[in-house]
């Protein structure tokens, strides 16, 4: 059973075609510059030299006849005809507040993700897109959605409402939706496997780390609480966004410099977190961590805020969640950057969190990396966002038949 993931964003298509069979990849790729001069296809059959072509791409509905091309090719593909696609999942950031789960894409469902548009102007047309030109290549193909925020549906409404009068939550719907649903389920389902328990039985905090963050409190195996909010800006600090600010800052700032509601954007999300605070040195961890290395303060700064915002979210996870049993790290940081994990968890005892120097260097593999006696188990577990849709869209298709 061949079940190809499709992500789709604003000028990139990110692609995985999985045997269900027995979960392995058969080939993953990667098309970017869509749109751009000198766009680029990444081809990765599993059992062959990975594939690199250079073209341009004017648009999606090309971006993906060319994934479907290199799918079907006869030196290089892994299928000999598209018939073998039995369902594709498409990655789609916001659903809103009607999915708690994975759905067909109906008509219905489509007009609903037109909707949630101003929730996620950045990327949930892109997604939308996807999907429309996936629908007009493969005809009678179920394409299911896999929604960012489905996870996060069954966080409480005292921890999703903001302090600010209802009657906007009733207008607008604004109110805590969280991201990264897909990673976080995945890593905590995981874990549970791992340690060989009932995911049920369960508080586990799940902290997402790349250039976009999120930490999750998971207990008895559903979201309860997360970091990112309404938009994609709150919690720790990330790549360029600023994470946690008092709103009071936001007209302060206007006024005193003079800014427009699109200027004010563009620095919280463009210019901030990593970036702004290092004073223009990097957005990437990797690179701080080297400026840190020679003694630099502005890259010292900025990993201490940023190693900071995660200790505090997990004391404030353990509390909400009355302890913690499970802490994992997931995503391009927080599954290979062992200095993060240990400034961190450091200072975290009294919670029962201890990490072990030598289990802590693991990197890009599924890890204990806490000591054999520590009562908190911390893990390091990579992200498989791309596995967790193949896994939702089999089992929406498997239904259907």
């Amino acid at each position: 059973m061949k079940v190809l993931v499709v992500n789709s964003g604003s000028s990139s298509i990110k692609y995985q075609l999985f045997n269900m069979t027995d979960e392995s990849v058969l080939a993953k790729g990667l098309i970017e510059r869509i749109g751009i001069s000198d766009s680029i296809i990444n081809h990765y059959p599993s059992d062959r030299e990975p594939v690199i072509t250079h073209q341009d791409i004017p648009n999606h509905r090309m971006g993906i006849k060319l994934m479907m091309n290199a799918l079907l090719h006869p030196e290089y593909g892994v299928i000999k005809d598209i018939s073998e696609i039995v369902a594709v999942g498409h990655r789609v950031v916001h659903g809103g507040e009607k999915y708690s789960g994975s759905v067909l894409l109906t008509d219905e469902v489509m007009d609903a993700l037109k909707e949630c548009i101003e929730l996620a102007p950045l990327h949930n047309p892109p997604n939308i897109l996807g999907i429309e030109v996936c629908k007009e290549l493969m005809p009678g193909v179920p394409q299911v959605g896999v929604f960012d925020t489905a996870f996060h549906q069954t966080i409480p409404e005292h921890a999703y409402l903001y302090g600010i009068p209802y009657k906007y939550y009733k207008k607008y719907k604004i109110r805590r939706y969280g991201f990264h649903g897909t990673s976080h389920k995945y890593v905590a389902q995981r874990a549970a496997k791992i340690l060989n328990k009932p995911i049920e039985e369960l508080k586990i905090i799940t902290c997402h780390l790349g250039n976009g963050s999120s930490i999750t409190a998971v207990k008895n195996g559903v979201s309860i609480d997360t970091s990112l909010g309404f938009g994609t800006v709150s919690g720790i600090i990330m790549g360029t966004r600023c994470g946690d600010l008092d709103p009071a800052i936001i007209p302060f700032l206007m006024d005193k410099e003079k800014l427009t509601v699109e200027e004010i954007n563009k620095i919280i999300y463009k210019e901030s977190g990593f970036l702004g605070l290092s004073e223009g040195i990097s957005s990437d961890n990797r690179d701080l961590g080297k400026k840190a290395k020679q003694g630099d303060e502005r890259a010292i700064r900025a990993l201490s805020i940023f190693d900071y915002g995660i200790k505090k979210y997990i004391g404030a996870y353990a509390a909400a969640m009355g302890g913690v049993d499970v802490v994992v790290f997931t995503a391009g940081i927080g599954e290979n950057t062992w200095k993060v994990r240990k400034g961190a968890c450091e200072g975290l005892e009294f919670l029962g969190i201890t990490i072990n120097p030598e289990k802590n260097k693991a990197c890009n593999k599924e890890a204990i990396i806490s000591n054999d006696d520590s009562k908190v188990k911390v893990m390091v577990i990579p992200t498989n966002e791309e596995l967790m849709i193949a896994k939702d869209t089999t089992e929406i298709s498997v239904n259907l038949s």
